[in-house]
């Protein structure tokens, strides 16, 4: 028995663990727990596919087992700290069922993954918002709101009238816009204009985050939500 065709599955696993482990901690309203949980998962995420190409231990297996962990760490654990920031202070059962609403997201996640699966158009960019970058954008939401609860963002999301927010990321979600992917693949070109622009943003929006000392959240809210809007305002060119 080869231990290394094993390596691949036991990271996307740790993916799995660092996502449901951030489920608990969201429950008990940590995000400042939950969302390093998240961006660790996010790690795992990337660097499996990385191993599964080099050691070439590629398996139905690990392709459903990378979709089942995704679905946790980047379609669950995002729309609760969604919900339990729209809760606020209030137990998520008194909350009211408005405050439920964002589970939306991991149901048009689970969506999402299940068209990825069997959707051949996406050998290396992505039709739809992925998973990942729509859960950066709630997770790193989540976490700005619960450093700087007195926000004017943080009196948004906590109110009703986020709603709208989160229903688009879900649509987006399933979407049919093209988007550009990030993972290194063989005949992927990762440096072209629009990559170049993104990682030019990235930067600036981590300049920025540190020149303005705002949380260190503000950053990949920034980047990703970039992300959505520079392939929004790309999707015209593409068709």
């Amino acid at each position: 028995m080869q231990i290394s065709r094993h390596i691949p599955n036991t990271i996307t696993s740790m993916n799995l663990l660092s996502g449901a482990v951030g489920v608990v901690f969201t429950l008990e309203g940590r995000m400042d727990i939950a969302f390093p949980l998240m961006l660790a998962a996010a790690v795992f995420d990337f660097c499996d596919g990385l191993a599964a190409r080099a050691l070439h231990a590629y398996s139905p297996i690990g392709k459903e087992l990378d979709s089942l962990a995704d679905l946790v760490s980047f379609g669950l654990l995002p729309a609760l700290m969604l919900c339990k920031t729209m809760a606020g202070d209030a137990p998520l059962t008194t909350a009211g069922w408005p405050a439920f609403l964002p589970l939306v997201i991991a149901v048009f996640s689970a969506l999402r993954l299940a068209r990825f699966n069997t959707d051949e158009r996406q050998t290396l960019d992505f039709i739809g918002l992925p998973t990942p970058a729509c859960a950066m954008v709630c997770g790193s939401l989540a976490l700005y709101v619960f450093r700087t609860p007195g926000s004017a963002l943080a009196s948004w999301v906590e109110s009703p009238y986020f709603v709208p927010g989160f229903t688009a990321l879900a649509i987006l979600l399933v979407s049919e816009i093209p988007m550009f992917g990030m993972k290194i693949k063989k005949g992927h070109r990762l440096l072209d204009a629009k990559r170049i622009v993104f990682f030019a943003f990235a930067a600036l929006a981590i300049f920025l985050t540190v020149i303005l000392r705002a949380h260190w959240s503000l950053a990949p809210l920034l980047i990703f939500s970039f992300y959505i809007l520079e392939n929004l305002a790309c999707a015209p060119f593409k068709r």
